[in-house]
């Protein structure tokens, strides 16, 4: 929610009534989302339900595309902070271990965000670049947490989301508050931490990523 910041020389209170709004509006945009899934809602069915009328709405937001990109950018703001507060253990491997399956009850908490932020439901959908740096600092913990534990390769760290991702998406399609794939984080990670110390997978890795163009788009965070 939005607050006046402490200290500002003067309380603007048709700014934080604009932001409030803005907060409410997106609410209401998630709840559309949780029950109709994220393309089966419209703008006036959202100006409906926050009792405004459907012009009034761009007052806020410009386009059906910023209202998607606001939200994306809060769920990747809950991710950040979720990472940010995890106090994991010292030993870098048991780490990566906590954090995986933070990152997996994070995904299946709230499976229409992990859709908008891991999954191209929305095929039209391109986050802002404002929206995409909060997706970089939250990949930046899983770096530096793969860093730790001897793990430098870029591959690594692709394939570590690859797996995380897809046991998310399976346990939210198919097993809805249950278990069956998020129990299996700890042999997906010794997977995983096997194939990443394989010297022979190392060589294999390099050599199959020559003439990779390196024009290609910054991928979500997973």
């Amino acid at each position: 929610m939005f607050r006046p910041v402490a200290g500002e020389p003067a309380f603007d209170r048709r700014r934080w009534r604009h932001e409030a709004t803005k907060e409410e509006i997106l609410g209401a945009a998630w709840g559309l989302a949780r029950t109709r899934g994220l393309a089966g809602f419209s703008l006036r069915d959202l100006a409906f339900a926050v009792h405004m009328r459907h012009q009034s709405l761009y007052t806020y937001f410009p386009s059906k595309q910023a209202i998607y990109d606001a939200m994306f950018a809060q769920g990747m703001r809950a991710l950040v902070e979720q990472r940010a507060a995890l106090a994991l253990d010292r030993d870098p491997i048991q780490a990566l271990r906590e954090a995986a399956r933070a990152f997996l009850a994070f995904c299946v908490e709230d499976g229409v965000r992990y859709q908008l932020l891991f999954e191209r439901v929305l095929p039209d959908f391109v986050p802002s670049a404002t929206s995409m740096a909060l997706s970089v600092e939250a990949l930046s913990y899983l770096e530096a947490w793969h860093a730790a534990a001897g793990l430098t390769d870029p591959a690594d760290v692709d394939l570590w989301r690859a797996v995380l991702t897809g046991l998310a998406g399976q346990q939210i399609a198919n097993d809805p508050g249950g278990t069956r794939w998020t129990h299996l984080v700890d042999r997906a990670i010794d997977g995983l931490l096997g194939t990443a110390r394989d010297p022979g997978r190392k060589r294999a890795t390099v050599r199959g990523t020559r003439g990779r163009a390196n024009s290609a788009p910054k991928e979500v965070e997973g």
